[in-house]
């Protein structure tokens, strides 16, 4: 008998990514911050579900979620207007993301990359689960 409860049913995930998407972001809390652009990195990784009765061999974008369309969604919410925290950032590329009903889990990294000398960047990374049911 094992001590150990049973793993839940989780469908098997592949993992899609987008590297170090540079861009300029109004960003941060401070005077010199505002009417201004930073220049940002943008890391995301997500976790998508194989479909039920979809072959996970299959060359058929079906399968997958396209990072053109995360891209887009970074981008688009990074021309919204100013933010003060990278972490606010962080948490709406996670939401748009998880809206998306087969990405079951995403971890986004916003960095600020200009701010010390001494340093490459500065920022904050999220991981967020999906809140739809498992397919």
């Amino acid at each position: 008998m094992s001590v150990f409860p049973p793993w839940p049913e989780q469908p098997p995930l592949r993992c899609v990514f987008v590297r170090d998407l540079l861009l300029d972001a109004n960003i941060g809390v401070f005077a010199h911050e505002q009417g201004v652009t930073q220049r940002i990195c943008v890391n995301v990784a997500f976790g998508v579900a194989d479909m039920p009765g979809l072959d996970v061999g299959a060359d058929d974008l079906d399968r997958t979620v396209s990072y053109e369309d995360v891209v887009l969604l970074v981008r688009k919410l990074v021309r919204e207007g100013h933010v003060q925290l990278v972490e606010t950032l962080a948490e709406r590329i996670a939401a748009g993301m998880l809206s998306d009903a087969r990405i079951r889990v995403a971890r986004i990294r916003v960095e600020k990359l200009d701010i010390f000398a001494d340093a490459r960047a500065v920022g904050v990374e999220i991981e967020r689960r999906s809140p739809h049911p498992a397919p």
